[in-house]
């Protein structure tokens, strides 16, 4: 077994040779990657800072002399990343480790996000108690936070970076015993307003033999299930709530970027989608959304999260935008529209019922799919149990006609 510890020597050398040396205590084996760019290092790293450099197309004198901190702390990140992902595939990585202030934590977590979800990551940062979201991204990234700053051994900081240290050992060095069941494999994306809907679907999906994973529509969450697309993980996608895009259009702050809705249609793997909360822009507390917003609908979900209605302009230009996504895909693809609404709160009676802004969505989304995407409509809203079945009978039909359902060898 062995650690990587990614780290920049010429500033932090003791305090990620005592790290390593706690680690070889438990008979682990270390490789050091340096990320130091100014000085030299007090120990010969396994890989260079030079070898990182490199790795960027750059050289470790081209970024001295530039000058430039931000240019290479990039640089040294995708170097990282790039070493990072050699040793992984050569056997080398069985975890990684960072400890640093915000630079280091910035280059050591581009290398843990470049691995794959499983590989322990941990990163121990004076960074660690405050946005994180830049550092983890959609990765299973672990943060611990420093406390003292990662400036010299003291009584604090030994004891926090070598639990960290046997933390890691542990991680490595002991068999977490998961039952791994050779099934296809369902994305869902939800939010708390269309769990119903969810949880009907994938239990219809799990009698039918699938394995589902969930993923909450956070921004984050969007962008997790779309990289484990891309990396063969997901065999199918149920996006039953799409509400990222809101956020991306309007200026919430759970969006999930513009490449959102892409990877399934680019993989060609089968996909169902819905309407599911779109509705809904998403900010923080009530105090913390921008004064241009003032005088719109909202309904304080809990006294972090504040959603606010959208609006007719709105549900237009995402039914537009999301129906120009569907039809660039490239594998068999159903958009399934919820004609009662399109969350637990988008029904008659409750705070963002809205006949006209769903309409637009809905008109939206009519003119502009192309005729090779199904389109479904139900009179009932997206947690009546019927428009949950039909969204799982709909995918279990597309996975099974390309040959990667339950019962076929495609997989």
């Amino acid at each position: 077994m062995s650690v990587v510890i990614v780290g920049t020597l010429d500033t932090k050398g003791e305090e990620i040779g005592f790290a390593r040396d706690v680690i070889e205590a438990q008979g682990v084996d270390v490789h050091v990657v340096d990320t130091g760019v100014v000085g030299e290092p007090p120990f010969e790293p396994e890989t260079s800072a030079s070898a990182v450099a490199e790795a960027a197309g750059t050289t470790l004198e081209g970024l001295r002399n530039e000058a430039d901190r931000g240019e290479a702390m990039a640089a040294m990140g995708d170097g990282a990343a790039e070493i990072a992902q050699q040793l992984h595939d050569e056997g080398i990585l069985d975890g990684v480790l960072g400890l640093g202030g915000s630079g280091n934590t910035s280059i050591a977590t581009t290398a843990m996000r470049a691995l794959p979800v499983g590989v322990p990551k941990l990163m121990v940062s004076t960074m660690a108690s405050g946005d994180t979201e830049p550092y983890v991204g959609s990765r299973d990234v672990m943060m611990l936070y420093s406390v003292a700053d990662i400036e010299g051994l003291n009584q604090l900081s030994r004891q926090v970076i070598a639990n960290a240290a046997l933390a890691m050992v542990g991680m490595v060095t002991n068999d977490p015993d998961v039952d791994v069941e050779d099934r296809p494999t369902i994305g869902i994306t939800m939010f708390g307003v269309t769990t119903p809907c969810v949880q009907t679907a994938r239990e219809n999906l799990e009698e039918k033999g699938y394995e589902t994973i969930v993923f909450h529509a956070t921004g984050t969450g969007g962008r997790a299930m779309e990289s484990l697309v891309e990396e063969g993980v997901i065999d199918g996608v149920l996006d039953v709530t799409t509400t990222e895009w809101a956020d991306e259009l309007v200026g919430g702050v759970l969006n999930a970027g513009p490449d959102r809705l892409e990877a399934a249609g680019d993989e060609g793997i089968p996909q169902v989608v819905s309407t599911g909360a779109l509705d809904m822009v998403n900010f923080g507390p009530r105090e913390s959304v921008p004064e241009e917003f003032e005088g719109r609908q909202f309904h304080v979900h809990n006294p972090q999260v504040t959603l606010m209605r959208t609006t007719p302009e709105e549900n237009a230009e995402l039914g537009a935008i999301i129906a120009e996504k569907l039809n660039a895909a490239t594998g068999p693809t159903a958009l399934a529209l919820p004609l009662g609404g399109v969350s637990a709160i988008d029904v008659e009676g409750e705070d963002f019922h809205d006949p006209d802004a769903d309409a637009a969505l809905f008109d939206a989304l009519r003119s502009t799919l192309d005729d090779d995407v199904e389109r479904i409509e139900l009179e009932t809203d997206i947690n009546d149990e019927p428009f949950a079945e039909t969204l799982a009978e709909t995918l279990d039909e597309y996975m099974r006609d390309a040959g990667r359902g339950p019962a076929s060898d495609g997989r």
